[in-house]
């Protein structure tokens, strides 16, 4: 994971700042420098997209529930009991549900190929024409059109893949798509369940660190409240790396929208606690 990190940063500073100063000659320098293991590992990267936002889902939603919890003036046992159980359920949902939606989807995918690849065999002329004239309404002349697609429809395997692309608009998956799938799946479970984890930890570390404090509610949700803004920053800033939003903004934006999350869930948490008590 620390390599495709580093191969995403290298490829946000060089493509991207060239890009950003419009500097041409740096972009020059960084596509000529790439290697095919870069190329690799940057495609790879999109597990690191994974655990971004799997984390982000995790955290907010754990977060979400010790601040309804402490609104409703629920005890730290209490806390903990919904915390846990609701934070593993979930990244277990969460990680089969992305296992079975993309085997699904990568299921599909493959069927659609195969009728392209049927039609192709028996009616080539339709499909060589479909594709010209998809190219000619992008721009191309017709006559420059035609020779493309000629030139490709001698290879095709190739050329049904590029049909898949640019007139079904669908990547083609790989031939162990179903190992891929189970990997999102359990990068899913693991990101949701491991930062779900982090706004739990205050309940659990800071009466061990410090004993000599009094633990109270109000103290152990403001430990709760810290942890998880500084961990709701840093998911914001890598966030960044997906996206032109410089990293500071982007890490407050998330921050900002954790914490509104957590105020609506801790407001809920009190007015349904005031109901009860009547």
């Amino acid at each position: 994971m620390s390599n495709e990190t580093t191969h995403l940063i290298a490829a946000k500073t060089g493509a991207r700042q060239a890009y950003e100063e419009y500097d041409v000659t740096a972009s020059r320098t960084y596509h000529d420098g790439k290697s095919k293991m870069e190329e690799q590992h940057q495609t790879e990267g999109e597990y690191m997209k994974a655990v971004i936002f799997g984390g982000l889902d995790g955290i907010l939603t754990s977060f979400a529930i010790v601040a309804g919890a402490a609104g409703g003036n629920l005890t730290s046992s209490v806390v903990l009991i919904l915390g846990f159980s609701n934070i593993f359920a979930d990244a277990l949902s969460m990680g089969v549900g992305e296992f079975l939606s993309s085997k699904a989807h990568n299921e599909w995918v493959l069927s659609e190929r195969k009728r392209e690849l049927w039609e192709m065999e028996n009616y080539p002329e339709g499909e060589i024409e479909e594709m010209i004239d998809i190219y000619e309404g992008r721009g191309m002349d017709r006559n420059d059109a035609r020779l493309c697609v000629q030139t490709m429809a001698k290879y095709k395997e190739f050329f049904v893949d590029v049909m898949m692309t640019e007139e079904l608009l669908l990547q083609v998956p790989s031939d162990d798509h179903v190992r891929e799938s189970l990997k999102e799946g359990c990068v899913m479970f693991f990101s949701f369940a491991i930062f779900g984890s982090f706004p739990l930890l205050g309940y659990v570390f800071f009466p061990m660190l410090f004993p000599q404090v009094l633990e109270t509610e109000e103290i152990l949700f403001s430990c709760a409240c810290a942890v998880t803004g500084i961990v709701l920053f840093v998911l914001g800033a890598a966030k960044s790396m997906f996206s032109a939003s410089h990293w500071f903004a982007s890490g407050m934006e998330t921050l900002l929208l954790g914490g509104a999350c957590a105020s609506v869930a801790y407001n809920i948490g009190q007015v349904v606690d005031g109901v009860v008590q009547r």
